[in-house]
């Protein structure tokens, strides 16, 4: 076999709430990289080790899982007000392809730090000592989001005694805000309505709130599907056979929110829209075996990612869950006890998470302010990767 070299691209790995990616400076790419495009596909399948038959990424960055096959790539910013733009590619595991369709709002909590790091932001923004507001576009969704780094002599401030329930050591708090997660031209119920009928062929008829906030997202009932919200990973991922009725479920609720038009196009279009399940408050315990009294949270709320049941929970599902908890009569409203709500904290398979949102309604027609919750970030190696120079 021929010898192909190797190239070098600089890139960060970095984690960014309870995920983590590979982030490249879009100026580092090879060029027929720098933009979309099968070159720039292929370039990222390869980095992180996908398509994979086998699920362990051995062969790449990837760590086998929806929160670790992620991609990040910015640029300094063409919008007006903005410091950077925000790029993210979800890597499909074994399949051949990255999804543009969403965000990730875990790693954007590592957005601000990598801008920073890499010179991306004006040095009159960044103050000697406090914090940063670092000003993101979010160009797959075409968001602001505004996030608040902390500075300490210069230079980002990443340990610090933060916990977050799904990661394993204390960092920095790194506030996030979603501003105006939803336009007020755009739908955030793309039905009408705030709770549907949603009709799965040979599966059932289910309650369903469908919203598009964060991230499109069908909540459903925990009961009404057989749960009890308590449930961690191995209670589902290890069921085909519910993995199987969810993605059904998943995919008749994608063409109920208008995002695809047929029920083959879902297998494309994986990241989006989300589907998780919510009931009231219970005790339980924790993957890490924290015992989580009912008191301590206003409901639990469970999200599949890329097929699977999610470790935590995605940052843009919880935009969405605090979006969805300020709206009266939502599922999500219901099960944290109703009423109007200014921030809720859901359980989760991880532990818990506050999220609050400023929610209006106007002419019945409902829009959310913004979203915010702390996240934390952290740079865990930084140098180049190397791909084969024949795989993009």
């Amino acid at each position: 076999m021929s010898h192909v070299p190797q190239v070098k691209i600089p890139a960060t790995y970095m984690r960014g709430g309870t995920s983590k990616g590979v982030f490249f400076n879009l100026t580092d790419l090879p060029k027929r990289c720098q933009v979309p495009g099968e070159a720039r596909d292929k370039m990222l399948l390869r980095v992180i080790g996908s398509p994979d038959p086998y699920g362990k990424h051995t062969d790449g960055m990837g760590g086998a899982s929806s929160s670790t096959s992620k991609t990040v790539i910015l640029a300094k910013s063409a919008q007006a007000d903005h410091d950077v733009d925000y790029l993210f590619g979800q890597v499909a595991i074994d399949k051949a392809f990255v999804d543009w369709s969403g965000n990730c709002g875990n790693l954007t909590a590592a957005v601000g730090a990598f801008a920073i790091s890499a010179g991306l932001i004006n040095a009159d923004r960044i103050p000697e000592n406090g914090i940063c507001e670092v000003r993101i576009w979010q160009q797959n969704i075409s968001k602001t989001i505004i996030v608040h780094v902390p500075i300490t002599q210069s230079q980002v401030q990443e340990t610090g005694d933060f916990e977050l329930d799904g990661v394993t050591f204390a960092a920095a708090e790194v506030q996030v805000d979603f501003v105006a997660p939803v336009d007020p031209s755009e739908a955030m119920f793309p039905t009408g309505n705030v709770v549907d009928d949603l009709v799965v062929p040979d599966v059932g008829t289910f309650k369903a709130t469908m919203i598009s906030a964060g991230i499109p997202t069908i909540f459903l009932n925990a009961d009404e599907i057989g749960y009890t919200g308590t449930e961690l990973q191995d209670a589902i991922n290890g069921d085909e056979k519910a993995l199987a009725r969810f993605e059904t479920i998943r995919a008749y609720g994608a063409i109920k929110m208008g995002l695809i038009s047929h029920i083959s196009e879902a297998v494309s279009r994986q990241h989006t829209p989300k589907v998780a399940f919510v009931a009231p408050p219970q005790p339980y315990v924790s993957s890490s075996g924290k015992v989580i009294a009912a008191n301590e949270i206003d409901l639990h709320v469970r999200a599949l990612s890329m097929g699977k049941l999610h470790h935590a929970m995605m940052g843009t599902a919880a935009v969405a869950i605090g979006a969805a908890a300020a709206i009266s009569g939502t599922l999500v409203n219901i099960a944290s006890g109703g009423g109007e709500r200014n921030s809720v904290t859901f359980g989760h398979p991880s532990g818990s998470l506050k999220v609050g949102a400023h929610a209006l309604c106007t002419n019945d027609k409902w829009t959310v302010k913004n979203v915010s919750m702390s996240r934390s970030a952290r740079v865990l190696m930084e140098g180049w990767v190397r791909i084969p120079e024949d795989s993009f």
